[in-house]
Parts: C-alpha cells; sequence; structure tokens
C-alpha cells in the first residue's frame, strides 16, 4: 500500500520514529520501511505540515510502498477510548484519571508485552524533589524499572525521583551540540538522562552533574556505574550553591526544571565561560511562548555585566491546555 511518509538516513532514523509516536502520527498499520541507507516511516491520514513542524533532524516527506504490519494488536481494538499514558522500562503509567482502570491496564498489558507492571498516578509531580504517588492497577506491585534509551540504561523508581521518557528526542537534540573536550553542567541532573547520554559520547567530555533530591544522586551514580560513564561527576545539593563554586567552567548549561529555572539563572550566568550556551526550559502559555522567558534570562545576564545571543527557541511539546513546554538556547558573551 502506498502512503505518505518520511524518508531519513537509518543512523538519524531512530529520533525522527520516536517524535512521531509521541506526536501519534506514526502508522502501525505498516510496516517501516528500508531501502539501501534510507528508512521509510509511515505517517497517518492525520499528519500534515503543522504536526511535522519542529520535528528536529534531517528528513523528506515522500511516498513509498509499504507492506501491510499484520496481526497487530492495537489498543483501539480493546477499549472504546484510549487514555494517555507512557512506558518506562516495562512500567506503563497511566496518566489520565479513567472509571475503569483495570480494564485498561488489562488492554495494554495485552497490547505492550513488554510491559509487566501498570501504575496509575494519584496525583500530579509535585514538592521539592518533583516526585509523585502512584498506585499498581496490574501486574507486579513496584515502581521501579530499568529505562532503555539510545544504548544507555537507567535505573529509576517512579516514586523516589522524576523521569519522563517524553524528552528522549530533546536530549538527543541537546547531545548533538556537545562536542568533544567540552563541559556540561546539568544543574537539575535526576538520575542521569542528559548527563550519561551525553557524557557517553565521548570520554573527553566532562559532564558536572547536579540534584538536590539524595535518592535521584543515588540513583545517578548507579547509573553512572551502569552505564561506565566515569566522565560524570555527581554532586548533591541546591544547584545554586554547587554551582557557584564551579567558576567559568561550562560551555553547555542545562537547565531542565520547567516552572522553577528562572531562580537559578544567576549562578547559570555565573557557571558559564565565555561563548557557552544555556539550554533553558520553561512552561509557558500559548499566547507568550518565549519573550517572558527570554527577558529573564537577559535580566540575569545583565546582573552579572555580561550579554546574551539568542541562538534557538522552540517548543518542546505541549504541557496542559494552551501551555507549552519550551527551550530557550543562549550564548553568553
Amino acid at each position: 500500500m502506498r502512503k505518505t511518509c518520511i524518508r531519513v538516513l537509518k543512523k538519524e532514523g531512530e529520533p525522527i520514529r520516536r517524535e512521531l509516536i509521541e506526536r501519534e502520527i506514526l502508522d502501525n498499520s505498516a510496516r517501516i520501511g528500508s531501502e539501501g541507507e534510507y528508512l521509510y516511516l509511515p505517517l497517518t491520514e492525520e499528519a500534515d505540515a503543522e504536526s511535522l513542524e519542529d520535528i528536529p533532524g534531517n528528513f523528506k516527506v515522500t511516498e513509498y510502498d509499504f507492506e501491510e504490519q499484520k496481526g497487530q494488536l492495537k489498543l483501539e481494538d480493546l477499549l472504546d477510548e484510549v487514555p494517555h499514558f507512557e512506558v518506562v522500562g516495562d512500567i506503563a503509567l497511566i496518566e489520565d484519571d479513567i472509571t475503569e482502570p483495570e480494564e485498561v491496564a488489562d488492554a495494554i498489558m495485552k497490547v505492550k508485552k513488554n510491559v509487566k507492571t501498570v501504575l496509575a498516578a494519584l496525583g500530579p509531580v509535585e514538592g521539592e524533589f518533583r516526585t509523585r504517588r502512584f498506585s499498581t492497577v496490574a501486574g507486579e506491585d513496584r515502581t521501579d524499572t530499568i529505562h532503555k534509551e539510545y544504548g544507555c540504561r537507567y535505573h529509576i523508581d517512579l516514586e523516589r525521583a522524576y523521569f519522563t521518557p517524553r524528552l528522549a528526542t530533546e536530549r538527543s537534540r541537546i547531545l548533538e551540540q556537545v562536542k568533544e573536550g567540552q563541559t556540561v553542567v546539568d544543574m537539575f541532573a535526576g538520575v542521569g538522562p542528559y548527563s550519561i547520554m551525553i557524557a557517553k559520547k565521548s570520554p573527553d567530555i566532562r559532564v558536572i552533574a547536579i540534584d538536590k533530591n539524595p535518592d535521584a544522586v543515588e540513583f545517578l551514580k548507579n547509573n553512572i556505574e551502569l552505564n561506565s560513564a566515569s566522565n560524570v561527576e555527581a554532586i548533591e545539593g541546591d544547584a545554586n550553591l554547587q554551582a557557584e563554586k564551579l567558576g567559568r567552567v561550562a560551555d553547555h548549561v542545562i537547565m531542565n526544571l520547567p516552572h522553577n529555572a528562572q531562580d537559578f539563572l544567576d549562578a547559570a550566568i555565573k557557571v558559564c565561560a565565555p561563548g557557552a550556551v544555556i539550554h533553558y526550559y520553561d512552561i509557558t502559555p500559548e499566547d507568550e511562548l518565549f519573550d517572558s522567558s527570554l527577558k529573564l534570562i537577559e535580566e540575569a545576564a545583565g546582573r552579572a555585566d555580561r550579554r546574551i545571543k539568542l541562538i534557538d527557541q522552540r517548543v518542546v511539546r505541549s504541557y496542559a491546555p494552551h501551555q507549552f513546554n519550551v527551550c530557550i538556547e543562549v550564548k553568553i558573551i
């Protein structure tokens, strides 16, 4: 069957495949095509220019003759309405408040054969350490798992430290910007998904990973060993205090703490070497995506008698109705 698709080099295909899945526009009824050095990723009929906007990487929209993916059970075959959920390792997390979670959990485990546990969130991410509580709906009664992403493995307990697989493509995008010999300061490292992926790119990259949550740092240290990423230095403590101790060492500063990153901008500026790039994440309303955040960065730079140069500003993902997770990247001069 001939379908509209994305053509991408095989070595660059996985980030784009993940992005299409996240946007729910990868057509699972067709088998992914392969020809020479290219992959062909089938798109759903709902895919349009707007839904493909801002996908990172080099690709071409074209057409291809696909084989039908036969016999693949889908959630739509079992449920009248498919809730939002995400899979971390072998655990599925149901995000929506639903009336029959056991039925949904049973369907997920039938379709996602690797899932051993289904959890339901009891509330939002909250508190100083950005954690949340879950109830076990089906399968093994646990909240810890091993999650695999881009050749890295992360041991995680979802009730003790924050983690989302939805930023996998974003982490890969930052990775491409870091060069050998550079130093990266990850101010809110969590269990290490940014830090460890970047460190594994080259042993000549130095990564300083900071987090205030002692449980997260415990998992971070375990994950450093699990991935043989000895060029990551794990530091437990407040990012404001720890970053200021470092001096101007950073070529990249990752500030992935939406809602609260603005409270750490002064320290982030101080840790920047000349020409360093700050990757600043925020949650903003749709009618003011970037301007307010950019102004905060400019003001912090001014307090340190430094200037900024805007490199990029982009929407990472939808966060809530009329709210978006954005990333602003600036060079500190």
